[in-house]
Parts: C-alpha cells; structure tokens; sequence
C-alpha cells in the first residue's frame, strides 16, 4: 500500500478513480503512468486469482487478483478489492456494483454485487441474489460396458438447459454403431444415434426447462453394441439461482 500514499490526496475520476494532472505539477508522467495503467487493468478485466491469501511474490507489472477474505500482508484489510501489480508494487481498485471480471483460476466470469464477487453471474442484486448461469466442461473416458454413468453431476437445484459433446477420442467396442445420452429413467433425453468417430458432437437441447432437484450423473448408452474405449468431451450447460445473503 506504500507506494498509494503519494496518489491518495489527488483528484481521481468517478469511475475507476484514474488520478489526474494537478495545475503545475511535476513530474507529471508519473501520474499519467499510474493512470494508464489502472485503465489498462480495469478494461477486459482479467485476474490470475480470486483465491490468494498472500501477495504472490511472482506477480508480473500488468497482472491483477481479487483479494480475498482473509488476506494478509500488504493485501490485509483490502478484501473484494482488486490488486494490480504495477512497477514491482501493489496499485488497487475499488470495484462497483456490476463489474465483470474473468476468474483464470476458475475459468469462469464474476460479478461484483456491492458486497463480494459473484462466481457465474448473469444478473446480481444489492442484496445478493443472482442467477447464474454455468458451463461445465469434463472429459468422460468410456469404460467397457453398455452403459456408463458420468462421475460429474447435473448439479442439485439447478435447471439444465442442455448438453453438448465431442468425440476427442474415437469410440469402440464390439457391435457399437452410436450412442445416446440422458439421465436414469430418460436415456435419450439429450440425444440418440450419435456418432462415434473423432469430432462426432452433440448439441442436446432440453425441450422444456428441466429442474433437477438432487445432484444427477449423466448416462451414456452403447447403440449396437457396448463401449470398449473412447473419449468424449461434455459440457453441462446449467442456470441455478442465488437467494439473498443472510442478514
């Protein structure tokens, strides 16, 4: 936070509090540089990590992390804040109510609701409900037999507006000519007399909104024949719902 102490008093803009030139001040590059690259950070904003207790002694200038809950050393007391290292130092920004970052570490977007970030956001409210909206990719390797049940869930409470696929490695077993995917008790609700070969792919689309109320695997089905071996890549694509935080 040292290096803070000399931009403190100066005017800043309203939005991303970018320090401005003062009349007649010296050494005005220096002002301009913290500026560009506080602009740099905050447009497309992107963090390393959002799960760091300690300042990585690593940190590139240019780099930014969400400070978590908990942080120590020069990040103590700076929870939900965002970290940028700029000239071998720690420059920080104070989020808004609706900024978006991409997590690296989660591989997924974050939504600041006024209170802390928001994993998967499409929509926040002041008092923390959200809707999220998520991707969950995972490769299934095949393990012979007829059937294969997907060691990744259909998360609970969540309603699932479809399943996608891609062969990454082609399927084979004896007599197998395709598959289907669905769940228990709907073995083809997501697709039937798919490919088998490399980049065959699916694109199953719920037909109404399904509400899956308890964590549910997903079951592949052998067509012809049964799975010997074989790799395929599956996406859930889910929307779950975020009530307001507890007062």
């Amino acid at each position: 936070r040292g290096r803070l102490r000399g931009l403190n008093s100066m005017a800043r803009t309203a939005q991303l509090g970018l320090p401005l030139v003062a009349p007649a001040q010296a050494q005005k590059h220096v002002t301009v540089n913290e500026a560009l690259a506080r602009l740099d950070a905050a447009a497309q904003l992107r963090v390393v990590s959002s799960v760091l207790p300690v300042p990585p002694a690593n940190a590139v200038d240019g780099q930014s992390y969400l400070v978590p809950a908990g942080a120590t050393g020069e990040w103590a007391g700076l929870a939900g804040r965002i970290a940028v290292r700029s000239n071998g130092g720690w420059s920080y920004l104070v989020p808004k109510i609706g900024w978006r970052a991409w997590d690296e570490g989660l591989s997924g977007p974050r939504v600041f609701d006024g209170a802390g970030w928001v994993s998967d956001a499409v929509a926040v409210a002041p008092q923390g409900s959200a809707l999220r909206w998520r991707v969950i990719e995972f490769d299934h390797a095949v393990t012979p037999g007829p059937s294969n049940t997907t060691s990744v869930v259909i998360p609970s409470h969540a309603q699932l507006t479809g399943v996608t696929g891609r062969v990454v490695t082609a399927l084979a077993g004896p007599g197998l000519t395709g598959w289907k995917i669905g769940v228990a008790g709907a073995a083809d609700r997501y697709g039937a007399g798919l490919g088998i070969g490399l980049n065959s792919y699916l694109v199953g689309l719920s037909g109404t909104p399904v509400t899956y109320y308890a964590a549910t695997p997903l079951l592949l089905t052998a067509e012809g024949g049964s799975f010997d071996a074989g790799t395929i890549r599956l996406a859930l694509h889910v929307l779950q719902l975020e009530p307001p935080r507890p007062v």
